[in-house]
């Protein structure tokens, strides 16, 4: 479904010794993953034997009976297509080697052999096992039948999933077998462990996985042995992970004396084009590897994942400082860096009172503040019109008096009126002429003035905007540094609510806040907004949702409706998502030509859409096939 496959990490209660006794926990783990619709689901290294049987190993009756249960299991199977990952020894060539049976249906589709084998302090592998680092292409006869066997095996649907495994040390080495597994196309990794408890190593394993995650753009799920493999001087705490490209969906508690079963659900669609939209993966070098074709998987009825409405956002609020501090430092030192080049001491902003002036406007007097340069070289200018209401105009006046910065105002009436007359257009007629030619007017002001005054015109429209083309050509869509351009409207409020910190202007900023955002160019009669920019082009959080999800992976657009649809599930019904979406695709298609003229800005996210580095697209493309999806 879209890409989405459910996951499992299982911790069976382990009997050290007993693969029967094993195999049975095993069994019940995999019915319960079928039953929740897990696609995979990986287990504990040495599954069925227990890792602490140690010497063990070496006797022949343990080999036995584990052979015997991996028979029992794969006979009461035979009508389940989740796959399982379970750990095993398989004695080859007069060698015993650490394993990972991949198994579904009843059948072995693969094993895997460990390629580093700890043997240091607590762990020492060495004295039973050989490493498997070095077989490829070659098959095993395990159970009276031809299993592929080796480390450069690779399991696949043939559609979004390819999935590898590797285990415990693996990923502790200086270069786990799973780097070479996402250079050849896997985006599943899975981990069988044997990780014992120390202070702290819980949150070192987890970053572990985490980070691992991150570097092969993957997925990492990793299960490790539970509290009954506990023994001598070890203590396993059975911890289970589950990570996604640098973020941990889901961990289990440790300690518990029962077996237990987490799940995810992941996209493996969006690491798969992630992979072609970000980093250097393209640059990976490449191996032979063997592909097996897996069986068909259990589809997912209902997506268990929360899906974030507000992907520009950071999700905790405790990130917000830091957040914040970092998206004002990027503005500001990209700004200073514009401006000490350029030899220029003065900031000319054109301020309305509305969200993106305001946080054009903070972050230039914070850069001001970092150098020590005097504020009233910020020019800031109202420019009121036609439709300019007292409230905006207010909060304009009262935060530039509040900064102590520069303020002019330019009424911009007169000035209108005589472009009216000289194109002969009616000043009664308020089309989009009407509104442009203020957009222009004020525009040409502030170029004019950063002439006279020798400063530096700052741009304040955002990324949103910009996705949209809700600029007016020339006008404001122009600048000599466009400071928001990398923040969409959503991260903007986000913010200008940081700056509340400050109490002199927290009042000030609240009321800018709740100020509907407009671009104030239609007349009106009781001083209130009458133009709403929401109500013409759709809500920005929306807008920001379908730019995050169709930049970021090139989603389609009826994946981005589907996850639309859950993210906003009580907020909008799938009509106005699909209507809004419809009105998205097609101005960010034929507004492209304002980008590909757009002024420098800082990119501050993952996401830009400047035309010299971030986002290259004809002006003139079409965009028929985008909504003859939806």
């Amino acid at each position: 479904m879209y890409g989405y496959y459910r996951v499992a990490a299982a911790v069976n209660k382990t009997t050290v010794a007993n693969p029967k006794k094993n195999a049975e926990e095993v069994l019940t783990l995999i019915k319960e993953s079928h039953a929740k619709e897990v696609s995979v689901v990986v287990f504990p290294e040495l599954t069925l034997t227990s890792y602490t049987a140690s010497d063990l190993l070496l006797n022949q009756t343990l080999l036995a009976s584990q052979n015997e249960a991996l028979e029992y299991i794969l006979k009461n199977i035979e009508t389940i297509n989740t796959i399982a990952v379970i750990g095993i020894a398989v004695l080859e060539a007069d060698r015993l080697y650490n394993c990972a049976v991949v198994i579904q249906n009843g059948k072995m589709l693969g094993i895997v052999p460990k390629s580093y084998l700890p043997n240091k302090k607590e762990f020492y592998e060495k004295r039973q096992f050989t490493s498997g680092r070095d077989i490829v292409r070659t098959t095993i006869d395990l159970l009276d039948t031809e299993v592929p066997f080796g480390v450069d095996l690779l399991f696949t649907d043939k559609s979004n999933m390819t999935f590898g495994v590797e285990i415990c040390e693996d990923l502790w080495a200086v270069t786990p077998p799973s780097n070479h597994m996402a250079n050849n196309g896997a985006n599943l990794l899975f981990n069988l462990s044997a990780s014992n408890e120390l202070i702290g190593k819980h949150e070192y394993r987890e970053e572990l996985v985490r980070t691992q995650s991150a570097r092969c753009m993957a997925a990492y799920v990793y299960s490790s042995a539970g509290v009954g493999e506990s023994t001598t001087d070890t203590v396993f705490g059975g911890h289970s992970i589950i990570s996604e490209y640098g973020s941990t969906l889901v961990q289990n508690e440790r300690f518990s004396l029962k077996s237990n079963l987490i799940t995810a659900d992941i996209d493996l669609e969006r690491l798969r084009w992630l992979r072609l939209n970000e980093g250097s993966y393209g640059d990976g070098r490449r191996k032979k590897i063997r592909t097996v074709k897996v069986g068909t998987l259990p589809g997912i009825t209902k997506l268990q994942r929360d899906i974030n409405p507000m992907p520009f956002v950071p999700s905790r609020y405790t990130d917000k400082k830091y957040r914040c501090d970092e998206i004002i430092h990027i503005q500001a030192h990209g700004l200073i860096k514009r401006m000490s080049h350029a030899h220029i001491k003065k900031a000319v902003i054109g301020i309305s009172g509305g969200l993106d002036s305001t946080l054009a406007l903070l972050s230039t007097h914070k850069a001001f503040e970092i150098m020590n340069w005097d504020s009233k070289d910020i020019l800031a200018v109202t420019m009121p019109g036609f439709g300019t209401t007292s409230r905006t105009k207010s909060n304009a006046i009262q935060l530039c008096e509040t900064l102590d910065v520069t303020l002019k105002t330019v009424d911009i009436t007169e000035l209108s009126l005589n472009e009216f007359e000289a194109i002969e257009h009616d000043k009664e007629e308020h089309s989009v002429t009407y509104e442009n030619v203020q957009a222009r007017a004020r525009t040409s002001i502030l170029m004019n003035l950063a002439n006279k005054e020798g400063g530096l015109v700052i741009g304040t429209g955002d990324l949103s905007e910009i996705a949209l083309g809700w600029s007016t050509y020339n006008g404001d869509h122009m600048s000599m540094y466009a400071l928001n351009s990398g923040i969409p409207k959503t991260l903007i409020k986000y913010v200008i609510e940081y700056f509340k910190s400050n109490k002199a202007i927290s009042h000030i900023i609240d009321d800018i806040l709740d100020t509907p955002i407009s671009p104030e160019l239609l007349p009106h009669s009781d001083d209130e907004i009458t133009q709403e920019t929401e109500e013409i082009v759709g809500p920005y959080e929306l807008h920001d949702f379908f730019l995050y999800h169709f930049i970021k992976y090139g989603a389609e657009p009826k994946k981005i409706l589907y996850l639309a649809i859950i993210a906003f599930d009580t907020k909008y019904d799938e009509e106005t998502i699909k209507s809004w979406l419809k009105l998205f695709l097609k101005r960010f298609f034929t507004q492209q030509f304002k980008r590909s003229c757009m002024p420098d800005g800082p990119k501050v996210g993952t996401i830009s859409l400047s035309p010299r580095a971030d986002w290259k697209m004809p002006s003139d493309a079409d965009f028929e096939i985008w909504l003859k999806e939806l």
